[in-house]
């Protein structure tokens, strides 16, 4: 039995009070990762982004709203954890600057300045002990493979599920699982539920307990 932090659903960056940027992530996955995963004896903390999907009672849920506050949870979270399997999708850019007020209707171009924000995943792993497992998740339009191997590497994870742009807000999912070395593990299809349990028990040769 593990005790295994999922991150899930997508973050705000907000523009002005009202408006922020975010993407179509629904927390399916998350939510899916979090039923197979107790479902298989596992203890899990979910750090969620603002969802409408429901995780399962047996779960610690912690809310955050930005990038930066799912940064946080996380490591605040994770030392107490075995393992940490990466399914949100945080927003990638912040807004260099944040109107205190609604920006308002002039008839002009509005121009943003954005910067990255901060890598979860990646800052979470590179904090890991011996011990300690780091999953993530490599969602890209082309090059899947290969990105997603430059992606673990990049950010020292030691498995990544890669996957398509189909995946978000989706019901199904189709992926890819790599090993560190950039082997694939395995692949998996269907109903989110299915491809969360193929990925649960690659997780489970990471460091078996």
């Amino acid at each position: 039995m593990a005790i295994i932090l999922i991150t899930s659903g997508p973050t705000r960056q907000y523009l002005d009070p009202v408006r922020y940027l975010t993407n179509a992530s629904s927390g399916r996955m998350g939510a899916a990762l979090t039923d197979s995963a107790i479902a298989r004896g596992h203890e899990v903390v979910v750090v969620t982004g603002p969802v409408q999907v429901q995780y399962a009672s047996l779960a610690q849920v912690v809310e955050v709203d930005t990038t930066d506050e799912m940064l946080e949870a996380v490591l605040k979270h994770f030392p107490g954890c075995d393992g940490l399997i990466g399914a949100a999708a945080p927003c990638d850019y912040m807004p260099r600057r944040i109107s205190s007020d609604k920006i308002t209707k002039s008839g002009q171009p509005v121009q943003l300045e954005l910067i990255e924000t901060p890598d979860i995943v990646a800052t979470a792993a590179q904090k890991k002990l011996p011990h300690q497992w780091v999953v993530g998740f490599a969602l890209e339009t082309e090059d899947l493979r290969f990105r997603a191997i430059v992606k673990m590497q990049r950010k020292c994870c030691d498995m990544m599920v890669s996957n398509g742009p189909s995946a978000i807000n989706s019901l199904t999912n189709e992926v890819e699982i790599l090993a560190a070395d950039g082997t694939t593990i395995a692949y998996a299809s269907g109903d989110k539920r299915t491809v969360a349990n193929a990925i649960i028990q690659a997780t489970e040769t990471l460091h078996p307990r």
